[in-house]
């Protein structure tokens, strides 16, 4: 599968450099259409923005569960800000686009998307950012109220700002300094979860070149606002069974799963994930050799939740490619995604 894992990465780099805060993913979206119908797909853009293909054809009902749809997701929107305000000195203040956090956005680069003048450069910064100015910088707790955009514009106030076409509503996008060491580790901004869609492409891929014919029809539909909660909860199609989201993987403190590993999410912040679907899961890892871990996550949601929130009837489960320090400068490993790809193939071609 070398060639394929060449090709996730590709694709997770390419989204990657696409802007796409939740809320402004439609030219993440074009890419990601773009990507499935090279690939042969028949994918549609959904109303709600995100992206619906079926990667395996087959009747909507079976007898055996077995063989019923399944369903998987996995989100192209990230975090980001929205312009809330233009402040005296000409900065832009900000509200946060799902969990962003002030702590870890200090000082990055970014990109300013208006409706009607285009892009502008900036960067994130404390109020009043220089040490040998402000007494008070190592003290200052970080909030959004305590930060602003510079933008790399001569504007020195509201109205030199305002001149530019920029106002409250504009799509405040970070940098995600993506980059792959000689060693296989990725590291950037907002592999959550756009290393995840990279391996839906890798899968969607993986099918087409070794002609796999998995005993189930398989849809994926790639989300969009899931950092704000509502993501999956629609576009599920008739007669699906099972939901698997395919989402970050926790690493850290207390959690048995590194970046090279797969995560198999069993509980995070909404409750237990179906025991009798997390369980076959775990038992193809172990079948087929695959490197995985079990894990609780106690900070988290996903997309899989809002679909059963949205009214869907089917059992739902999450594994995902370890990722390190989430929510802010994230890292993940080739090998990570190679497990993730191997328990879908496992998993789904029996």
């Amino acid at each position: 599968m070398n060639d394929i894992t060449s090709y996730m990465l590709e694709q997770t780099k390419k989204i990657l450099s696409i802007d796409s805060p939740t809320g402004f993913t439609a030219h993440a979206a074009e890419y990601v259409l773009g990507a499935y119908k090279k690939l042969g797909y028949d994918a549609k853009l959904t109303n709600k923005g995100g992206i619906f293909v079926c990667v395996n054809d087959g009747p909507d009902q079976a007898d055996d569960p077995a063989d019923a749809p399944i369903l998987l997701e996995a989100h192209m929107d990230t975090l980001g800000g929205m312009v809330c305000s233009i402040n005296e000195k000409g900065r832009l203040m900000l509200s946060a686009l799902g969990g962003m956090n002030p702590n870890n956005a200090e000082a990055e680069n970014c990109r300013v998307a208006t409706r009607f003048s285009g892009t502008f450069e900036g960067t994130c910064q404390l109020s009043n950012a220089s040490v040998h100015v402000n007494g008070d910088y190592s003290d200052t707790k970080r909030s959004w109220d305590e930060m602003e955009i510079v933008l790399d514009e001569k504007a020195d106030s509201r109205e030199e700002t305002e001149k530019l076409g920029i106002m409250a509503g504009d799509f405040v996008c970070f940098d995600p300094r993506t980059t792959v060491t000689k060693t296989g580790y990725i590291k950037s901004r907002f592999l959550d979860d756009k290393l995840s869609v990279g391996i839906l492409l890798g899968y969607a891929k993986y099918l087409k070149e070794e002609n796999i014919t998995p005993s189930r029809p398989v849809y994926q539909h790639i989300t969009v606002y899931e950092e704000v909660g509502h993501g999956g909860s629609a576009s599920v199609p008739e007669g699906v069974t099972d939901i698997l989201s395919v989402d970050m993987g926790c690493v850290g403190d207390g959690l048995e799963c590194k970046e090279h590993q797969v995560s198999i999410c069993v509980k995070d912040s909404g409750g237990p994930y179906s025991y009798d679907f997390t369980g076959e899961l775990i038992a193809a890892a172990k079948a087929n050799g695959i490197d995985y871990a079990a894990d609780v996550y106690p900070h988290y949601g996903s997309d899989v939740e809002a679909t059963l929130r949205g009214g869907a009837d089917a059992r739902h489960a999450l594994i995902g490619a370890g990722v390190y320090a989430s929510h802010g400068y994230e890292r993940s490993h080739v090998d990570g995604v190679k497990n993730t790809l191997e328990l879908l193939a496992a998993y789904l071609d029996k």
